[in-house]
């Protein structure tokens, strides 16, 4: 196969993805071209690229989800492929059909790969010559609620209702009892309807306390595909993940080859190229089942980059050319641990209601084993019109102790006010004894956590007054009197500010 050097490469994507993909890009020596919508023009990822260009209106079916507006713009710059990112258009078949007719690189899978792990029931019919364990359920759609019921009462109750076309969580009911199930079943047909516009549903056993494991792999053009060794993402609010760790404590190296070998096979029943992710649940007795496939980069992916030392995105880029994996699976190790937490606009002491706002105050954290990747800046709004995502921060360590410990002082050293953020919440993730001795599931929001159980003054009151503190010295300095006390007046202004 030949070698297809990419000379200029468009970002179809925005915030810390597209700052993320342009950084490996500019790397390997790739001109950058990013698309930004009316709403993100001031935002880092339009200055970092060596081109930009307006694709339209804040809302993202107005832009960032517009596939021949973005098309037209690789024919008007001569852009060589696209990299999509996450999320957006990452895994629409269609857009990675009409990218490949136009004579571009996707950097992703092929759009038969994306179909067929885009559907659960798909997904679970392809790996079953792989001999993948399946939780137990049905492998079609049902919606016949007396063929749902006798299926329930066959695979044992509680059961779990699915979309088929779905993910994070939408489309999903758990069902305790016959009596539920039917109304049940209808609201998850009518979500799944409605966010994805297929209402498919399937019945799986509900495994109630399960981890949330998922292994990274990577495939070439040539046949050759490796595992880069596991995720945990049990850390969850309304089914989607906001801490990770790498790699898993529960995890055996016989249970880690096992998993690895699964997942491996999952790709190969697909032919997958690119990077992509098989999810697994595990119960509590360790055993393994096949969840999903993600055929995209995925939102944790740095912490497998920290302990492996392979950087995915030069990787994804490497195989759209047409280039051989540079390792084999013997060459790849564990170094060290790592930890991500997603910091989001979130308001975690009312049920994590997303926040909107300018970020007054906007601080990052340094050091050794710190890294942030971020598409934000001081003075910049977390707009309404996207996901709530502001971060990922990451901390490496030699091991877990000393990871969990320097994440903990870089979110101590991470300031931002402005907006609320899930910054607390993660702190108390990391400081309670269920996290630390790697006992958690994907119940642990639901069990271990009460708004209530933060601390009392969040760090965004903490900085507001010493944002105020400062202020008022600035005013002392700009009236040339760096060292006269404040008047009774001036105190009191200062004191009704801090209230």
């Amino acid at each position: 196969m030949t070698v297809q050097k990419i000379q200029r490469l468009l970002i179809a994507n925005r915030g810390e993805i597209a700052c993320r993909i342009i950084k490996s890009a500019k790397e390997m020596g790739i001109q950058t071209i990013a698309v930004f919508s009316e709403a993100d023009r001031k935002a880092p990822h339009v200055f970092m690229a060596d081109e930009a260009v307006c694709i339209g209106p804040p809302a993202s079916s107005q832009s960032y989800l517009c596939q021949d507006k973005i098309l037209q713009v690789c024919q008007e710059l001569e852009i060589d492929a696209i990299h999509p990112g996450y999320g957006f258009l990452s895994e629409n078949a269609e857009f990675a059909k009409k990218v490949e007719a136009a004579g571009l690189i996707f950097v992703g899978p092929s759009a038969s790969a994306i179909e067929t792990m885009g559907s659960k029931l798909a997904a679970k019919e392809a790996v079953k010559k792989y001999k993948i364990p399946l939780v137990p359920g049905t492998d079609f759609s049902i919606e016949d609620p007396a063929l749902a019921k006798e299926k329930a009462r066959e695979i044992g109750y509680p059961v779990l209702i699915k979309a088929s076309a779905g993910g994070g969580g939408k489309g999903m009911r758990a069902v305790y009892s016959e009596e539920e199930l039917e109304e049940q079943m209808d609201r998850a047909m009518s979500e799944a309807r409605s966010a994805f516009g297929n209402s498919s549903v399937f019945i799986e056993k509900y495994i109630t306390s399960p981890k949330h494991i998922e292994v990274q792999v990577l495939g070439d053009k040539h046949g050759n595909i490796v595992h880069l060794f596991e995720r945990e993402c049990s850390v969850q609010r309304r089914h989607q993940k906001v801490i990770e760790e790498a790699p898993s404590t529960v995890i055996s190296p016989e249970m880690r080859q096992q998993m690895g070998d699964a997942a491996v096979g999952v790709a190969k029943a697909c032919q997958y190229v690119g990077a992509g992710t098989v999810e697994f649940i595990v119960d509590k007795e360790l055993n393994f089942y096949f969840l999903e496939m993600n055929t995209r980069l995925q939102v944790e992916h740095p912490i497998t980059e920290q302990i492996t030392g392979k950087d995915l995105v030069k990787e994804q880029l490497r195989i759209a050319q047409g280039e051989k994996l540079p390792f084999t699976q013997a060459d790849l190790l564990i170094n060290g641990h790592a930890i991500e937490v997603r910091i989001y606009a979130e308001d975690p002491h009312n049920n994590f209601l997303p926040d909107t706002g300018v970020l007054e105050v906007y601080k990052r954290p340094f050091g050794p084993g710190v890294r942030l990747d971020d598409g934000y800046e001081e003075g910049l709004e977390i707009p309404v019109f996207y996901d709530p995502m502001i971060a990922k921060l990451i901390s490496f360590g030699k091991d877990r102790e000393e990871a969990i410990q320097r994440m903990l002082r870089a979110m101590e050293e991470y300031h931002i006010t402005g907006v609320s953020t899930t910054m607390d919440f993660c702190k108390f993730v990391l400081q309670h004894e269920i996290f630390k001795n790697g006992s958690y599931d994907t119940n642990f929001v639901a069990e271990h956590f009460r708004p209530e159980m933060l601390q009392n003054g969040s760090q965004e009151d903490k900085w507001v007054a010493a944002a105020l503190v400062h202020s008022f010295f600035q005013e002392q300095k700009s009236n040339h009197k760096p060292d006269a006390l404040a008047t009774k007046e001036q105190k009191s202004k200062w004191k009704q500010r801090l209230k």
